[in-house]
């Protein structure tokens, strides 16, 4: 009975999703009424002029997409690391993921264009997602590698291999702007503190195709998951390959937030956030979590953007500085909290 009434909040959870949205298309230093976006959609015989049309249609909507799609895949990435690793504090910030997707990006956003001359015109636009997809696996791999001791996940391994991966990250990432131009320069300084301001429909479309195909595919891994939290080897006496379980999880994890990176730069805590507080709602259920977590996720970064677009305007305030303000606290609360209980 409580899975079934678990089950049965998605659609609220969806609802709250598509509020966001709406809210987000209309919200900005240009507004848009209600009944302007009903009849951009075709859902109202409103006047649209060619100003609000093209504000809609070139600007707001392809950004609020990228930021849903990138929060759904922190968020459902992070359900995923934290049941993986069987820890709450996992998220693909902490571990490095987001810092070795994100200097595998800069790298080709620097040094693209030494190499790319011998890649396929058609072929150029995967190259930074692929690219960020590479930089996050192997940060995974060596993260995982580092704390995995015996079958068991050491904690404050787990921490510390994120903590130095992200040192390792950050000073490539400080050399590649060293070596930058200015208008590389000007790029890197905005992407590295995450961001949706120069999203088009042309330069997020390959990632997005990524983040459509890899976000579904943690669905299907609900009960796998499920059974990994009585332990590896419970899991492994009822029937469940543990290490072809992982290898697949760690690939699409990587995958989902390669691509997210991709798209917005770093946007750290979001897959800390919205796991936990969907898992003190909803309970631990992978069969709910995952998809609640993704909406809540999506969600979250879209009224994030939305606020860092509108607080400073006509400038615009880079989204990590805002998710890092509420992610920072609640991750130090989460910390208070396990050593409290002598979890850490």
């Amino acid at each position: 009975m409580m899975v079934q009434a678990s089950q049965r909040t998605i659609p609220l959870f969806a609802l709250a999703a598509a509020a966001s949205v709406v809210s987000a298309l209309c919200i900005g230093a240009f507004p848009v009424g209600f009944d302007q976006l009903l009849a951009a959609i075709g859902l109202s015989s409103a006047p649209l002029d060619d100003t609000t049309a093209a504000v809609l249609y070139a600007i707001r909507a392809p950004r609020v997409v990228a930021a849903f799609a990138v929060g759904a895949a922190l968020a459902a990435g992070g359900a995923a690391m934290q049941s993986l690793f069987r820890n709450p504090l996992a998220d693909p910030g902490l571990l490095g993921v987001s810092s070795g997707a994100a200097l595998a990006a800069v790298s080709v956003i620097v040094l693209g264009e030494k190499v790319f001359h011998i890649v396929p015109p058609g072929l150029r636009p995967w190259g930074l997602p692929v690219a960020a997809f590479l930089g996050g696996l192997v940060a995974t791999i060596v993260v995982y590698r580092i704390a995995a001791h015996e079958g068991v996940t050491l904690v404050g391994t787990l921490l510390l291999a994120g903590i130095a991966i992200n040192a390792l990250a950050s000073a490539g990432i400080g050399m590649l702007v060293f070596v930058a131009d200015e208008q590389q320069l000007r790029t890197l300084i905005f992407w590295t503190m995450g961001g949706f301001g120069a999203v088009t429909w042309t330069a997020i479309a390959p990632a997005l195709l990524v983040l459509v195909i890899s976000i579904p595919t943690l669905l299907p891994s609900a009960h796998l998951l499920d059974a990994l939290a009585l332990g590896e080897r419970e899991a492994g006496h009822i029937g469940v390959d543990v290490e072809r379980l992982k290898r697949r999880l760690v690939a699409q994890v990587a995958l989902a937030v390669g691509a997210g990176v991709a798209i917005s730069g770093i946007v750290g805590f979001v897959g800390l956030i919205a796991p936990h507080i969907v898992r003190l709602l909803l309970g631990p259920g992978h069969r709910t979590l995952l998809p609640a977590a993704a909406l809540f996720g999506g969600a979250f970064l879209v009224l994030a953007d939305a606020l860092a677009r509108t607080m400073v305007a006509p400038a615009e305030l880079p989204i990590g500085i805002l998710t890092a303000l509420v992610g920072g606290p609640f991750f130090l609360w989460l910390l208070a909290g396990r050593a409290a209980r002598g979890n850490l």
